[in-house]
């Protein structure tokens, strides 16, 4: 008999057995063969196989399909615990990894991706769903901040192990991508074993939830959607085509960015608890523009790396997205919205994959104008969330407002 047998109450369980704690691990098991197989696979695809933009587009299309099928995951949960299908996933994604090298074909890569990603992405819902019933909503930001810091922990590890060992070593990708799905299946061994199975805060709607007074929060969820395909596929993708980076050089690049992330992280969620979601994406946003402008006409390597590192350093702002929703959702909405979010948020990531990687061997300066594009649309839907939202304070028509009248 395990501890996972017994049942806790998350809000009176302390400790290293608490869920926080429990959500911190996790994120780090997910990372180990996650940020591993992130780091390797546009040189695997390049090197192993020689993809162009059109296959690793098909590729990156096929990786999104679980995503947009998460919510699917609300069915599961009629059989099961959330806690039950988090540890679930995190096994796929780990074998997914793990089995990665032994297929080294076009179909294996395609195959291997999708089973990776279902583990993934049914994680990253249950991982969401369960942070907003299980963390406070005062200081929900800080912990879920200090989750992705451990989750960036986690990412140096792989990525310095694979910096540091590569040529030292003469690994293959075989043996990485073993070695990191293996490290995610052993952590999710110590966790079943040592953590108790925590209820859930409030019993959650079996069924799909749609919600008009939710549109704002979809809408900002179909955009972060699409603009992250611009920076996972295409600015991970012009680092090794144009520019050339080795293996070595990738991991180099996301070591940085994974010691950005376990500093700037917490210290992001402590500042979107004191200034609010609005502001914090506004920034976000706007960065954003000048970013992707950027990576339309960089030539230098050094320019393009620093961009990238900028790139990444934004997406922990993008905890603002599921706060702002923890403030205005009913409780027993948030796992069946989980599931639907996700969804939303991949209906453009299996679609942009694919075009745009027709429209890369054009003009990839296209490309990225696009997703500039995108992030003024985020940038105007930002503008919209009300400066204390809340349940029935949804949205701010701020621009509906009546001008000041001048005193007479």
């Amino acid at each position: 008999m395990s501890y996972f047998t017994l049942s806790a109450n998350p809000t009176t369980q302390t400790g290293w057995r608490s869920p926080s704690v429990l959500l911190m691990i996790m994120a780090g098991a997910m990372q180990l063969s996650f940020a591993a197989w992130w780091n390797l696979m546009n040189n695997f695809a390049v090197q192993e196989l020689s993809f162009t933009g059109r296959e690793i587009g098909i590729q990156q299309s096929i990786r999104e399909i679980p995503g947009f099928l998460s919510f699917a995951a609300i069915y599961f949960l009629l059989v099961m615990r959330e806690q039950t299908l988090a540890y679930i996933s995190l096994a796929l994604l780990g074998i997914g990894v793990a089995a990665t090298g032994y297929f080294p074909t076009t179909m294996g890569f395609y195959i291997t991706t999708f089973v990776m990603s279902v583990g993934f992405h049914y994680y990253e819902t249950m991982n969401q769903s369960l942070s907003l019933q299980w963390l406070p909503k005062a200081t929900a930001a800080v912990s879920m901040g200090k989750i992705i810091s451990v989750g960036a922990f986690a990412q140096l590890i792989a990525y310095g192990l694979i910096f540091a060992g590569w040529k030292t070593f003469d690994l293959s990708f075989t043996t990485v991508f073993l070695i990191a799905g293996s490290l995610t299946i052993a952590v999710l061994a110590f966790v079943i074993i040592a953590f108790p199975s925590f209820r859930e805060g409030v019993p959650q709607h079996k069924k799909l939830i749609l919600r008009k007074r939710y549109w704002l929060y979809y809408a900002l969820t179909f955009m972060a959607g699409a603009r992250r395909q611009i920076f996972t596929v295409f600015a991970g993708f012009l680092m090794v085509e144009r520019f050339d980076y080795h293996v070595h050089e990738v991991a180099g690049l996301f070591l940085l960015n994974g010691a950005f992330n376990m500093i700037l992280a917490p210290k992001i969620g402590s500042l979107i608890v004191r200034f609010g979601e609005r502001k914090a994406l506004m920034v976000e946003y706007v960065g954003l523009i000048l970013v992707f402008v950027s990576y339309a006409f960089v030539t230098n390597a050094t320019v393009a790396a620093s961009l990238y590192v900028i790139d990444h350093a934004f997406f922990a702002i993008a905890i603002a997205i599921k706060t702002y929703f923890q403030k205005i959702a009913d409780p027993a909405d948030i796992a069946p919205t989980a599931g639907v979010a996700f969804t939303i948020n991949h209906i453009a990531a299996v679609a942009i994959p694919v075009i745009f990687g027709l429209i890369w061997l054009i003009s990839p300066a296209a490309v990225f104008l696009a997703g500039a594009g995108m992030a003024v649309i985020s940038l105007i839907l930002s503008s919209l969330i009300p400066s204390n939202p809340d349940a029935g304070r949804e949205v701010d028509f701020w621009y509906r407002r009546p001008l000041p009248q001048a005193a007479e």
